[in-house]
């Protein structure tokens, strides 16, 4: 029973979503070194109080599509995952309430995703399906010295839903169901430099956050002989960690129509050390503890945009991002492989002021051999994930 409770990791399994600002997206997920609209509030609170303009707003959403794939280590079987649409979406705004200050607020979502294997499928004592969203709100405040230097904060509400299926290794209907939300707080700050006009240089901070599902809703289907050991509904405790992000970038133009970034993330990933569930009624099923260790990571970004003219800007990126899961503990309800990822993106201005923002990330997950050794679960991942992306910003 401990391991058909070990799969809500999604929330902290190594699928962080970046996709909060689409001319971000377009040069690499790069956004600490750049002040291109409201979308600063996420990427670096700093850069908002240099944003030229005295206000700006800046919505938009993505279409996640993913595929991954699974090989049983010594036989031919092989099991693909049917991933509905993932939709995560942002929305923000920013005044300039004097020369110096600004004032914004952003609602967007750096935490979700869906991944649905076969029911029958050999993994399905692990996970069947799970479907995650996390929403932050954070309003944000930012000061400007000098015309140079930018510092910024906000605070951050964290709202989080998770469900989760499985099939239980009783019969053929056995299956549990866990959902819970939860409620958390952190921060985000950032400072932003100029050393001269075509020089910027970003560093920016997301604290942890850890969910805690307090009370959440776990229905059993089992035999009627384990009734009385296995509760038909329960309640259930556990902690999910967000991690931290610690992100330095920089940018220079050289010249009016080239730009290049480059950025480095540190996802602190080593805060997730274990998922436990704590179950108001234990019987026979008991609290159980479920190692994950994960470590560290660090991606490496560079990107580069090229404006045509007043109408059309375009943007290119590259990436790596290393797996931080224990090659003892993979999970496959969070394919989290070491990833190579490429992105494109374009602005169109079709009147000053406003402006169409397309993008499009490609990530492609190296094929490798995983186990999860608790269950003795073996077998090769790989994984494909196709992005595109459109938003709209108005600034005056």
């Amino acid at each position: 029973m401990m391991f058909c409770l070990c799969s809500v990791t999604l929330i902290g399994g190594g699928y962080q979503v970046r996709l909060q600002g689409h001319k971000q997206t377009g040069i690499g997920l790069i956004g600490t070194p750049l002040a291109f609209d409201a979308s600063s509030i996420f990427y670096n609170p700093g850069s908002l109080a240099l944003y030229d303009g005295k206000y700006s707003f800046s919505v938009g959403a993505s279409g996640i599509m993913s595929n991954h794939i699974f090989q049983k280590d010594g036989t031919n079987y092989q099991a693909r995952t049917d991933n509905p649409l993932g939709t995560p979406f942002f929305g923000y705004f920013s005044a300039k309430i004097k020369d110096k200050v600004a004032l914004g607020i952003g609602v967007y979502t750096p935490f979700g995703s869906t991944a649905k294997w076969n029911e029958d499928w050999a993994g399905r004592y692990l996970i069947q399906d799970i479907k995650l969203s996390a929403i932050y709100i954070q309003p944000t405040v930012a000061y400007q010295y000098k015309g140079k230097f930018g510092i910024g904060a906000g605070f951050v509400i964290a709202i989080g839903d998770v469900e989760l299926n499985k099939a239980l290794p009783y019969n053929e209907t056995s299956k549990a169901n866990l959902q819970g939300k939860a409620t958390n707080y952190g921060f985000n700050a950032g400072v932003f430099y100029k050393p001269i006009e075509k020089l910027s240089i970003g560093v920016s901070y997301r604290s942890k956050i850890v969910m805690k599902l307090e009370g959440g809703d776990a229905t059993f289907t089992v035999p009627s002989a384990l009734s009385t050991s296995v509760p038909a509904t329960n309640k259930f405790n556990a902690e999910l960690p967000l991690p931290a992000n610690l992100d330095f970038g920089l940018a220079y133009e050289i010249n009016e129509k080239f730009l290049l970034a480059a950025e480095v993330n540190w996802i602190m990933w080593s805060t997730y050390k274990s998922l436990d569930f704590t179950f108001d009624q234990s019987g026979d099923l008991l609290n159980s503890v479920n190692p994950r260790d994960y470590k560290d990571s660090w991606i490496t970004r560079l990107g580069a945009q090229y404006k045509l003219n007043d109408v059309f800007t375009f943007r290119a990126g590259v990436y790596y991002d290393p797996s931080p899961a224990n090659e003892k503990y993979f999970t496959p309800e969070t394919v989290t492989l070491n990833t190579i990822a490429f992105t494109l993106g374009a602005t169109i201005t079709p009147v000053k002021g406003f402006e169409i923002d397309l993008s499009y990330l490609e990530l492609h997950g190296l094929e490798a051999d995983k186990t999860y050794e608790p269950a003795n679960f073996a077998g090769t991942y790989k994984t494909m994930t196709f992005i595109p992306g459109i938003g709209l910003s108005y600034r005056f």
